[in-house]
């Protein structure tokens, strides 16, 4: 569909649900009076109404980056207006934030470079420098620790921004230029397929190839494309974990030297405002953030929506907790403190309840003994060989073999309740909750039988059990809904009210991420 066609046509849908025209004062009072089914569908057509207009801004950030190149000097278009990057002059006119309008450029460049012709030469890329510093040369205020939280800062592979430049640039047969191996997902965007979000997390996430071989070039591209596939049943995080995730699959070596910088750069300080309120900011590296989310999902898991199926001591803490007045930001900073004072002397029960906190790092291998990867058990994060050698011969690992397509292949046995090892084959599996758009890790899930154990005859086995969080569980149980399988294929969510079927994808999935190419490189194949 052209552009103003899609604009269009989402704004004929908003003038049909709205009866016309609508007075701005009027809006909220109009759409308080929506049914929920009406709700919903205004809510999706503006969405998608700003998704359509958002490429215009996009692609018109790329060429202002284009034309403002350093060579250019003060006949750049952004520097002939006062300012020193493409990104000021974005933020000015968006009324954006620094990061958000570094972001747009970032994303215009990577669009120019797949289609040069749009834009002359590539422009180059937006410094990281700018990112933190206003026209003036001093700091953005609003890049200090409280900014863009869970945006582009929280990337923490690369220090330089990734415009698509690089390693890829090159020249297909005969002399004829090959598109970037980010070409797809520029593609996609245009046509509406994935957001912004899903594109800068994806193209983020995997970076730069790692030299100009045409099978590296296919093998990103491969990965782009496969991303760009699951991104209608990803979330933009989950999206991004899973990015990283293929990239240390296709770059190992690359893998070991990021965990490495990451270390490196882990830091904690200090400092007091103007109101005399101290303050503290913490960059972790890898083996630290997993650490610190599993103490703080220990502690809170009941008051987040941690499993019912707890002994009377532990229900009675959870019911204390969920009473406790204090948020749960309160609560995680008087846990640290807690934790501080306690020391190496803790008592894990007093702190943690009956369940004290660890981080379990579970190695994939496939059918064929072949390690495919290793990812923490809560949220999937990858880790690489390295790391979880150091941690083998720490606490230990646990194996679990997956086929192909990331099914366990360690079915259990008939029990009521799934076992502790088979929790662990559905949390590596599933990733968490499996629902829709729900980000609760393993730990805090339900194994629910999907063929009920007293009406079905259901068996405890693992292609039989899915993760589910508590309150999805119940929701589950109670609103009419179920889930079904058919053999080892996707999990299929039945909604009630005949509504149409929802696909439940894995979290974080399991499959090679060579998967898309026909024959894999070979040196991406996983060793025997």
């Amino acid at each position: 569909m052209a552009l103003f066609t899609d604009i269009d046509a989402q704004v004929a849908a908003l003038r049909d649900l709205f009866g016309g025209d609508v007075a701005v004062d009027e809006l909220a009072s109009r759409m308080s009076s929506f049914s929920g089914e009406k709700l919903i569908r205004a809510v999706a057509a503006a969405a998608a109404l700003v998704r359509s207009a958002e490429r215009v801004g996009i692609v018109g950030a790329g060429i202002v980056a284009a034309r403002s190149r350093r060579e250019a000097g003060q006949d750049g278009l952004a520097q002939a207006r006062g300012h020193r990057s493409p990104a000021a002059l974005i933020q000015e006119i968006t009324g954006s934030s620094h990061a958000d309008a570094q972001r747009q450029v970032r994303l215009g460049q990577t669009i120019l470079d797949s289609e040069p012709s749009a834009g002359g030469p590539n422009p180059e890329p937006v410094s990281e420098a700018d990112a933190g510093r206003d026209d003036d040369g001093g700091t953005d205020s609003a890049s200090g620790p409280d900014a863009d939280a869970g945006g582009d800062s929280d990337d923490g592979d690369d220090r330089s921004a990734d415009s698509g430049t690089g390693p890829d640039a090159g020249a297909g047969p005969a002399g004829v230029p090959r598109a970037p191996w980010h070409a797809p997902l520029s593609v996609a965007l245009l046509q509406g397929r994935i957001s912004s979000a899903q594109h800068d997390a994806i193209q983020r996430g995997l970076g730069h190839p790692i030299d100009d071989a045409d099978d590296t070039h296919a093998a990103w591209s491969a990965a782009a494309e496969q991303l760009i596939a699951d991104a209608a049943s990803r979330t933009v995080e989950e999206l991004r974990i899973q990015a990283r995730a293929i990239r240390d699959q296709l770059d190992p070596d690359g893998a070991e030297r990021r965990f490495t910088e990451r270390y490196e750069r882990r830091s904690f300080r200090t400092w007091t405002d103007a109101d005399g309120i101290e303050h503290g900011r913490i960059e972790f590296e890898d083996d630290g953030a997993a650490w610190i989310r599993a103490i703080r999902d220990a502690a809170l898991r009941p008051r987040r929506g941690g499993p019912r199926f707890v002994d009377s001591t532990e229900n009675r803490q959870a019911a204390d907790l969920a009473a406790d007045t204090r948020t749960n930001d309160q609560l995680s900073y008087d846990l640290l403190i807690d934790l501080l004072r306690a020391g190496a002397l803790a008592d894990a029960t007093s702190v943690f309840g009956t369940r004290q906190a660890g981080v379990r790092i579970v190695q994939v291998i496939d059918d064929t003994g072949a390690g495919v990867s290793a990812r923490t058990e809560d949220y999937g994060h990858p880790i690489p060989s390295a790391a979880v050698d150091q941690r083998i011969c720490d606490t230990g690992a646990v194996q679990v073999t997956v086929d192909a397509c990331g099914n366990p292949l360690d079915v259990g046995r008939e029990h009521r309740l799934f076992t502790p090892r088979q929790r662990i084959a559905l949390a590596i599996r599933d990733g968490g909750c499996r629902w829709s758009g729900c980000d609760r890790p393993a730990s805090y899930c339900e194994a629910h039988h999907i063929d009920e154990w007293a009406r079905d005859g259901g068996r405890t086995d693992i292609d039989r059990g899915i993760l589910l969080c508590r309150h999805h569980h119940m929701q589950l149980h109670h609103g009419g809904w179920r889930i079904t399988r058919d053999g080892r294929e996707d999990f299929h969510l039945h909604p009630p009210a005949g509504r149409p079927t929802i696909p439940l994808r894995p979290r974080a999935a399991l499959t090679a991420a060579w998967a898309g190419i026909d024959p894999p490189p070979k040196r991406f194949r996983p060793a025997a």
